[in-house]
């Protein structure tokens, strides 16, 4: 597949189904969260539903990052509920938690979070081999991924031979290798350049009607809106009326 950095975002019409289940993909459910006497969010109701690109957006200091991470389940909330894929997680353990996570969530970090030492190829390889579970058909489908998200032929390069888009990239297929329902992506074009951007948002759309993978980003960048099924606002740790659900 070839990306145009040129390219403005697809109609929806364009590219096809998306998956449909009939619950949301998260639930967030009356969810606050405080640091020590600090109120980080507060009364959040939200749906993430299947197939949807959803956009999180608001100041810096507003929850987004805060947000994303319940909704990845990187971090509990203090008071509600969530669920992921119709599961109430409030009394699983830790390590249930962790396989939950691992198992249903792929995650694109704003500074992409490559290992140094590894090649693209075992980076994307890498959340599969922390868990146990690589083989020969999943090294062929992390092949696949690189190729798919226009690296081929830089399987076998480590993160300082890449540009930032193309480490981008390498980090999106990384979040792809567990066959995730949910990608949680934060502020990921805030390190790309325009032109970089504009492809990496465009790959994240191809991706979600390809693949059928729900994505929730934060961003600052107002031109990624464009490439949104939808977009809520948070407030000093709220969403005002009207984006809720």
């Amino acid at each position: 597949m070839k990306i145009d950095p040129h390219e403005s975002a697809l109609p929806l019409a364009d590219l096809g189904p998306v998956a449909s289940y009939a619950r949301p993909v998260a639930r967030l459910s009356g969810v606050g969260k405080t640091y020590g006497q600090v109120h980080a969010l507060a009364d959040i109701n939200l749906d993430v539903q299947a197939g949807e690109m959803l956009a999180i957006v608001g100041p810096s200091g507003s929850g987004k990052t805060t947000l994303l991470n319940l909704i990845g389940l990187l971090d509990k909330p203090t008071t509600g509920e969530i669920e992921v894929l119709g599961e109430p997680t409030a009394r699983l353990s830790p390590v249930e938690y962790a396989r939950r996570r691992q198992s249903s969530i792929g995650f694109v970090f704003q500074s992409y979070n490559l290992i140094p030492v590894l090649d693209a190829l075992d980076n994307v390889l890498l959340p599969l081999r922390l868990a146990g579970r690589t083989s020969h058909a999943q090294n062929a489908r992390a092949r696949e991924l690189l190729d798919e998200v226009g690296l081929n032929g830089h399987h076998h390069k480590h993160p300082e031979q890449m540009s930032g888009g193309q480490r981008q990239r390498v980090a999106i297929a990384r979040a792809l290798i567990t066959n995730p329902q949910l990608v949680i992506a934060d502020e990921p074009t805030a390190s790309l350049d325009s032109g970089n951007a504009r492809a990496a948002m465009q790959l994240f759309q191809r991706l979600n009607h390809t693949h059928g993978v729900t994505f929730v980003f934060s961003t600052h960048d107002e031109r990624a809106l464009s490439y949104m099924t939808r977009s809520i606002r948070l407030c000093d740790g709220r969403l005002p009326d009207g984006d809720e659900h």
